[in-house]
């Protein structure tokens, strides 16, 4: 929810067919599309991102391999099965039956945990709302932190919303809002996943090579203004060796000239 920006009460029409994972030329999953209200008037799609796709991919193996027959019909909610106590046989027989968990179901599920990690304290006397709610406060994240780097109208697409008369002129492809929807990919992941923890040290790395060619430069320029320090104090050397070999000469020139004088 806090990657596609999409309402709690999508969850009621969520099939696995309705995501589509992204890939680029070279077969790399990027992320996934995800069509919201399928078959309904106002159906849509948004993204969601790559570790959104792998938590729903993992999820969904899971109950394929506890037994459940996975199709492209298959709730991606659905409720939960014992797993413990039970025969094999019984347990794959509650596993082959899901029923699905509705947007009401979900919001139950975040509510249970707000209240296990103490985030939804009594309120104070008179006050009725909370400074945030508990389903649509992930939409509001998604707007929120996608608005920084996206285009607030990609944004506002993505999110279902109406854009009023510029949707009858505006009209970017998917490959253009999938391009711009990269750009808060970062912002939108919630956990230091491994594809995020290497771009991070790719990027300390170009960093460090880049404040390396900076610190040679800085030797090379302090090594060639000794060198000419070198030069400046040689010159000088000579200059002085050749005035005194002049001073020399002339000395002599004037020895020699009293000498002839005194004869």
């Amino acid at each position: 929810m806090i990657s596609g920006g999409f309402r709690i009460g999508s969850w009621n029409y969520l099939k696995w067919k309705h995501v589509l994972p992204l890939k680029r030329e070279d077969g790399e999953i990027l992320g996934a599309k995800i069509i919201i209200y399928a078959g309904e008037p106002e159906e849509y799609y948004s993204f969601i991102t790559l570790e959104a796709y792998e938590s729903l991919k993992t999820w969904i193996d899971y109950r394929m391999k506890a037994g459940e027959d996975i199709t492209g019909e298959s709730w991606i909610m659905r409720d939960l099965w014992q797993t413990t106590d039970f025969s094999y046989g019984a347990q794959r027989g509650l596993v082959r039956y899901p029923k699905q968990l509705k947007a009401t179901g979900v919001k139950s599920l975040i509510e249970r945990a707000m209240k296990a990690q103490r985030l939804a304290i009594p309120l104070a006397k008179g006050v009725k709302r909370r400074e945030w709610k508990s389903g649509h406060g992930y939409r509001k994240y998604f707007k929120t932190r996608a608005e920084q780097v996206m285009k607030p109208v990609n944004v506002e697409l993505l999110s279902g919303r109406d854009i009023g008369v510029s949707g009858s002129y505006y009209k970017p492809t998917e490959k253009e809002l999938f391009e711009d929807y990269i750009k808060a990919v970062d912002l939108l992941t919630i956990n230091n996943n491994p594809i995020v923890l290497e771009k991070q040290i790719i990027e300390l790395k170009e960093k460090s090579i880049d404040n390396e060619y900076i610190i040679k430069a800085k030797l090379h320029e302090k090594d060639e203004q000794i060198v000419e320090l070198i030069k400046n104090d040689k010159f000088k050397e000579d200059a002085l060796t050749h005035l005194s070999d002049q001073l020399m000469v002339l000395t002599e020139r004037i020895q020699e000239l009293e000498r002839k004088q005194s004869k």
